[in-house]
């Protein structure tokens, strides 16, 4: 009899493991996020969109499951990232912010940038006006005579384009109209800031006189040329709600466009735009959280984005597709914050 011969199976097991088992690793390095569902929060802001539009991209280049943004105001947003209901936004505010640290701290925290230091904020008017009477200061309104001139109703007071309610900046406004002593003569618009802001710009269009808030990145400062159309305006000394005191002496920036004085004291300070993550996720993630870290977008990019929006390019699919034109045009840099991710999960 001749000896039974058995199937070559420990070498056709080897061959298989192999050639399977590199190309299995490459994938799950390739994609460290498949198999995952990323729940993301964008702020009411519309401003805020492109950004989350971007990261929620490179996400799902990393493999990852993006889900639609929820849109949230500020509160129930750092509530609902620190319990875990929402993995992350990329619209923080920092400074600005700091008044909700104690909500999202014990569950969340700050990774990375979006757009660090360029972020001013403060009050302006209408150049004409404020060159005709005089107008420097934010101190000015407490003239009744002042504040007239921005008056459209009849109530003696002058309208200020505020934030809505839930946003940070409305709380720091209404702090510092009262330490002003502004709440006699200027009243603040608390409905929606794109169409008080049109509103505004109506107005102005029309010859009328315009006071308002905003922050840059904003479409408003495309539209209203700082130093043209509107200044911004100063303030005697910084005052800022307690949550934010350290920072009153950071509120001056030199080379401000269109500000009345130079240095000028805004009475805010610049902001750093940044990502605020669940902890757990992160931990979870290495990959995501890597991203976050290493991820960025110019304040210019999120302005020239801003402006197209308010031509009329504000729909989902709009934004959508800036986002993916703004990777498609900056594809090298992309690669090279995914392959920090990639690295980041194989570790």
């Amino acid at each position: 009899m001749y000896p039974r011969i058995e199937p070559r199976r420990t070498l056709a097991g080897l061959v298989l493991t192999l050639g399977l088992m590199p190309g299995v690793a490459l994938a799950d390095q390739a994609m460290p996020g498949e198999g995952v569902t990323v729940t993301p929060a964008r702020a009411t802001w519309d401003t805020g969109w492109f950004p989350a539009a971007v990261y929620s991209r490179l996400l799902e280049e990393l493999g990852y499951d993006v889900k639609r943004p929820t849109t949230l105001d500020n509160p129930p947003f750092y509530q609902a990232v620190a319990q875990g209901d929402v993995d992350f936004w990329v619209n923080g505010w920092f400074p600005l912010h700091n008044t909700y640290r104690s909500t999202f701290e014990p569950g969340a925290e700050l990774i990375g940038y979006v757009a660090q230091g360029g972020a001013l904020q403060g009050y302006l008017v209408d150049k004409k006006t404020a060159d005709e009477h005089g107008i420097t200061h934010l101190e000015d309104f407490r003239d009744p005579e002042i504040a007239a001139l921005f008056d459209s109703d009849g109530n003696g007071k002058a309208e200020l384009v505020a934030c809505p309610p839930g946003w940070g900046c409305e709380l720091v406004i209404a702090y510092q109209l009262e330490a002003y002593g502004l709440t006699d003569t200027v009243e603040p618009i608390k409905a929606g800031y794109a169409a008080s802001m049109a509103d505004a710009l109506g107005r102005y269009q029309e010859g009328g006189s315009i006071f308002f808030y905003t922050w840059t990145p904003n479409w408003t400062l495309g539209l209203l040329k700082p130093g043209q159309d509107v200044v911004w305006l100063t303030v005697e000394e910084a005052k800022l709600p307690e949550d934010q005191k350290q920072f009153e002496d950071d509120t001056v920036a030199e080379g401000v466009v269109g500000c009345v004085a130079d240095p000028c004291n805004l009475g805010w300070p610049a902001n750093d735009i940044r990502p605020v993550v669940n902890t757990a996720f992160a931990e979870a993630n290495p990959a995501a959280a890597k991203l976050f870290e290493v991820a960025g977008i110019p304040v210019e990019d999120i302005f020239a984005q801003n402006a197209r929006m308010f031509d009329g390019e504000d729909s989902a699919d709009d934004i959508q597709r800036h986002a993916d034109e703004w990777i498609a045009g900056h594809r090298d840099q992309v690669d090279g914050w995914l392959e920090q991710a990639r690295d980041a999960a194989a570790q």
